[in-house]
């Protein structure tokens, strides 16, 4: 694999004199207290497995690339989750190879040495002056515990399983393998599916960020008086949560939903430009994003004034009932599609009681008229991806069952747009979603997120606690 400087096209030119002195004179720092990361002996447990699922084949999985924002401003490098599950590492343009063998190793860019080259004070996506240090070899060979060569060393002729769409120079460089059951979209899926069950380690990382997700969302409940006097009241939001994210984890793992008033009802409003009013619901959807990746995903609807009108309420214990119920019937053997069902069997109930749908709760929910006002799914998978395990079959993941070790969100919720004339003129605009983590357990499920209160009751007393 070659390699080039990316180099601005404003930048100085360097004089012979010049490079000359920059390879001199710098001291040692190689580092002798570089201790394995904690993943590192479960990622070793995942290489196992998917060699296992693979025997004999070579299975090449990139980190992925840096993607430009603006002209040579790239945005910040998140590495591709199967990379990250795989390895435990996180720098872009490096690359997992399994041999057929069975045995690992990746290829990686080392920090650059002083005494050759100019990568180190001239590239601007990798030189150290630019963008800070990177492992030498030796470092990532303990960080990782796996054998770690140069990126320049990869060769990838022949035919691989490969993880396409992540890395083109990697693409380029192996040829597909010709496989009745699926080739590379076979590796794809199954790179997916062997997340859906999370380890012990996995659970841990992840609770670690519904924690400081709870303490994100404190921090907003405490700032509200300042948000409600900025005429961009739900940036405000969105950037308390956002420093507690980077204070406790990575970043948020999702662009964060801080809606308003009738901007709840906008499923993924992340805009956030409105202002806050007291006699509006707050409709706050945001997750801290661990240090290790895992994400939290929470959503809780607020009462800008600290107590819900009759009407908000109204529409809040259904949504509570219809989530109540759904995690009535978490359980290892359910149906992954059965708590979804639970949840709209309330819902249906309740739009009927209120004669907003005449038909019965049984025909709404064969003609799925309720939808128009809850369009979306009830939940998902929950991991190193808000959305995690996307690409795996449905009929492991939608239509399949639910096991010990699973971690998803349980998230109904009820959207009455403003200008629905099927509603009356009081339930116009409002937008109610809650959403929480749960880890199935061997009887039944846990609740992750049980430090913020669901019940509007347990709201109102929390959030009155908070602004005193």
């Amino acid at each position: 694999m070659t390699e080039s400087l990316n180099i601005g096209s404003h930048d100085l030119p360097v004089t012979e004199e010049l490079a000359a002195f920059m390879r001199t004179g710098w001291a040692d720092t190689r580092r002798t207290d570089v201790a394995a990361l904690a993943v590192a002996p479960w990622a070793a447990k995942r290489r196992a497995a998917l060699a296992g699922r693979f025997p004999g084949e070579r299975l090449v999985v990139p980190s992925g690339t840096l993607k430009a924002r603006s002209n040579d401003d790239d945005y910040r490098f998140r590495p591709h989750s199967a990379y990250s599950y795989l390895t435990g590492a996180g720098e872009p343009g490096d690359v997992l190879v399994i041999e057929p063998s069975g045995e690992a190793r990746l290829y990686v860019r080392p920090r650059s040495p002083r005494e050759e080259g100019e990568e180190f004070y001239r590239d601007r996506r990798y030189g150290e002056f630019w963008v800070g240090r990177r492992p030498d070899l030796a470092e990532a060979s303990e960080l990782y515990q796996v054998e770690c060569a140069h990126l320049r060393e990869l060769d990838l002729k022949g035919p691989a399983r490969v993880l396409r769409g992540v890395d083109p120079s990697v693409d380029a460089m192996v040829d597909a393998v010709v496989d009745p059951r699926g080739g590379d979209a076979e590796f794809e899926s199954f790179l997916a599916e062997m997340r859906l069950v999370k380890d012990e380690w996995e659970v841990g990382e992840l609770q670690k960020a519904v924690d400081a997700t709870a303490r994100g969302f404190e921090d907003v409940v405490r700032a509200l008086p300042q948000a409600l006097g900025h005429p961009r009241g739900e940036r405000y939001v969105e950037g308390v949560f956002g420093l507690r994210s980077r204070l406790e984890g990575n970043a948020v793992g999702y662009e964060s939903i801080a809606a308003s008033g009738a901007h709840a009802c906008v499923l993924h409003w992340t805009r956030n430009d409105g202002a806050l009013r007291p006699a509006d619901l707050l409709l706050l959807d945001a997750g801290v994003e661990s240090d290790t990746l895992y994400t939290a995903d929470v959503t809780r609807t607020l009462p800008l004034s600290g107590r819900f009108s009759p009407v908000q309420r109204q529409v809040y214990e259904l949504v509570h009932a219809a989530q109540e119920a759904a995690i009535g019937v978490l359980r290892p053997g359910a149906r992954f599609r059965d708590f979804h069902l639970a949840a709209m069997r309330v819902i249906c109930e309740g739009l009927h009681e209120w004669g907003v749908l005449a038909d019965s709760p049984d025909a709404l929910m064969e003609s799925g008229l309720y939808r128009r006002y809850t369009l979306c799914s009830s939940g998902h998978m929950l991991g190193l991806d808000v959305h995690d395990c996307a690409r795996a079959r449905a009929e492991t993941y939608l239509d399949g069952v639910l096991e010990e070790g699973q971690v998803l969100t349980v998230e109904p919720g009820l959207y009455l747009q403003p200008d629905d004339l099927t509603l009356p003129a009081e339930l116009r605009g409002i937008g109610v979603r809650i959403e929480d983590d749960l880890v199935i357990t061997a009887d039944g499920a846990r609740l992750m997120s049980s430090a913020l209160p669901r019940h509007p009751d347990e709201v109102e007393t929390w959030m009155s606690a908070l602004l005193r």
